[in-house]
């Protein structure tokens, strides 16, 4: 369940100590200051990112290993992809906050010869409430689907990311929040043609790394519902 309920103002600013619904980290509060949006999270997660994930297959009651390498870039909310995004969903490009360019290249343990993991997807955000908090993600490719589709956003008042997307035969959503600058956690769950839940951790790659521009095609990234 999602979580509810206010923290309290003074938690951040003096308790240095204070729990919240992910541990008593106060180094966790510390570096989570800057976001204060969805768009800051992102802004926050941009860079390269080792992920160690489990997944497990609930149908077959089996859990399975995997680990990626993923790539995350800003992308202005006046970009062409962006606006093209907007208008292919039917909605006001001029909402566009920005978005992101994500690339990704992972591998599961029970993967067949060939099959690989490697993919790219632009999403835009686009934002309902004053606050930037909670409304559209829309994306040129979707997981189940490789097609564009929309989905919802919410950053609650933990500063966790809440992703839900509703599909003709499934419903998939994730949850993000940092435990550190460099250092991130994800759950996510499907529910429908295939049941599973994941857990991943994911460490910044810091040493010798060089961002590449978002309009290269290079293949690098990967997230359960491809962003």
């Amino acid at each position: 369940p999602e979580p509810t309920g206010d923290r309290p103002a003074e938690g951040r600013q003096q308790g240095r100590h204070h729990t919240d619904q992910h541990g008593d980290r106060p180094g966790r509060l510390d570096a989570m200051d800057c976001i204060t949006d969805a768009l800051s999270f992102f802004r926050q997660s941009c860079g390269r990112w080792r992920s160690q994930r489990s997944q497990h297959h609930l149908l077959h009651r089996r859990a399975e290993a995997g680990a990626s390498l993923v790539e995350v870039a800003m992308v202005e909310a006046d970009d062409p992809r962006l606006t093209a995004l907007a208008e292919l969903h039917k909605m006001d490009p001029s909402a566009v906050v920005g978005g992101c360019h994500v690339r990704w290249s992972g591998s599961m343990a029970w993967d067949r010869a060939g099959e690989n993991h490697d993919s790219e997807t632009v999403f835009a955000l686009l934002p309902e409430d004053s606050k930037g908090c909670e409304g559209f993600l829309l994306r040129d490719m979707g997981y189940s689907v490789k097609e564009p589709v929309a989905g919802r956003f919410r950053l609650d008042e933990e500063k966790s990311l809440w992703l839900s997307t509703n599909y003709e035969m499934m419903d998939s959503g994730e949850c993000f929040w940092f435990a550190g600058p460099n250092t991130r956690l994800r759950t996510s769950t499907v529910q429908g043609l295939s049941n599973t839940a994941s857990l991943c951790m994911e460490t910044r790659v810091l040493d010798g790394y060089q961002p590449a521009p978002a309009n290269q095609a290079v293949a690098t990234t990967s997230s359960l519902l491809g962003w």
